[in-house]
């Protein structure tokens, strides 16, 4: 863990393997034993993340860097509450319906805290904690979801290059170009490594 720890970022973003139990969404749902993942494990399926400092996000020079060096002109806030948000109940569903973008999926989580669940290379779910602090950008291609934890709150700042797509294709829907080139970029390449490895 050393070096990992040092930026801090195992504080506001966690992920592990998830179990396959119906129970409530907003549990955590680990696996017995507990499986961790790290976040290097995550970049290797294209998830990058930050731990900045929420409560100056209208200064904060590291998220002004960010911004400008990945193009995201676009910011607003959602704020997922049940007193909040308007069709909740409807909403949260659709939000933990499997699905991928064709942009990235950008979220700063500047208060509360919620789930964000990726599949991992061989299709597994990996639950990716992120609470207060915690920035993460699912590519473009992923398949995932997300849900409220049991706290029922999340305020995240939402950012996008250009003007904003919020389109989530549901799946399966393994036609669309940017799935292709997730596949291409993440799953098919390391699974070539693998092969060639075996071959030495």
């Amino acid at each position: 863990m050393g070096i990992a720890c040092q930026d801090g970022r195992e504080e506001v973003i966690q992920a592990w393997y998830m179990d396959d139990s119906n129970e409530d969404q907003r549990l955590p749902h680990h696996k017995d034993p507990k499986e961790f993942v790290s976040l290097d494990q995550l970049a290797e399926l294209g998830v990058l993340s930050w731990r900045l400092d929420a409560d100056n996000y209208e200064t904060d020079e590291d998220l002004k860097k960010i911004r400008e060096s990945r193009g995201y002109s676009y910011m607003d806030f959602c704020e997922v509450c049940p007193e909040k948000l308007p069709n909740y109940e409807e909403k949260i569903k659709s939000f933990f319906e499997e699905h991928l973008h064709t942009d990235e999926e950008i979220r700063y989580c500047v208060a509360g805290s919620g789930y964000f669940d990726v599949r991992d290379r061989n299709d597994q779910w990996i639950r990716v904690w992120v609470k207060k602090g915690g920035m993460i950008v699912l590519p473009a291609g992923i398949y995932h979801r997300f849900t409220l934890d049991s706290n029922n709150y999340i305020k995240a700042m939402r950012l996008f290059v250009g003007d904003p797509v919020w389109t989530p294709y549901n799946r399966p829907h393994d036609d669309l170009p940017a799935r292709k080139e997730y596949l291409e970029a993440f799953v098919n390449k390391e699974l070539g490594n693998r092969a060639v490895d075996a071959a030495a």
